[in-house]
């Protein structure tokens, strides 16, 4: 079915014209399909991982080892989602393509970059589930650039009191 926008009333809640490739900081989240508790639980305070948060975790972690121009800044895994900040750099090596290439490899966008990460870590939870092709992310995630280092401090303690603000958060409870 092809996308309707007068029916299925979605927006993009990306800048126009904005360019996802440039250096810069981002922040994303990236929610389990139905904001199901897949990934581990929060007891006694304490974020307890089950092996597909791990799974997850180790997949986040490899996106910086995979793609020579992003950085990983602090990240949280939680039941639900993922929180984390991702840093496009000039890179670490020469840029693999002609200086005349008009288009940019869409391996060095933001949304690139997240759908890898779902990507890789849904197959990977799938294989430990014997699931096949099951939906684990929610359609889409969100984002945000970091326009200056204040901000950049205010999201890092966003993502590290994440843990703490569980037991109020409206969509964790099941």
């Amino acid at each position: 079915m092809k996308h309707a926008p007068d029916l299925h009333h979605r927006h993009s809640i990306r800048l126009k014209d904005y360019d996802y490739a440039q250096p810069g900081a981002y922040f994303v989240t990236v929610c389990t399909r139905d904001r199901e508790c897949l990934l581990g639980e929060i007891a006694d305070g304490e974020l307890r991982l089950n092996p597909f948060g791990v799974a997850v975790r180790d997949e986040w972690l490899r996106t910086a080892e995979l793609r020579e121009r992003v950085d990983l800044d602090v990240f949280v895994v939680m039941p639900n989602h993922l929180h984390g900040i991702v840093m496009i750099t000039q890179g670490r090596g020469v840029w693999p393509y002609a200086p005349t290439e008009t288009l940019r490899s869409p391996s060095h966008t933001v949304g690139a970059i997240v759908r890898g990460f779902k990507s890789a870590s849904a197959k990977r939870i799938n294989e430990m589930r014997n699931t096949p092709r099951m939906p684990v992310w929610q359609r889409n995630y969100y984002e945000h650039v970091i326009r200056n280092e204040a901000e950049l401090n205010a999201i890092r303690q966003h993502i590290h009191g994440n843990q703490a603000t569980w037991s109020s958060d409206e969509n964790c409870h099941v």
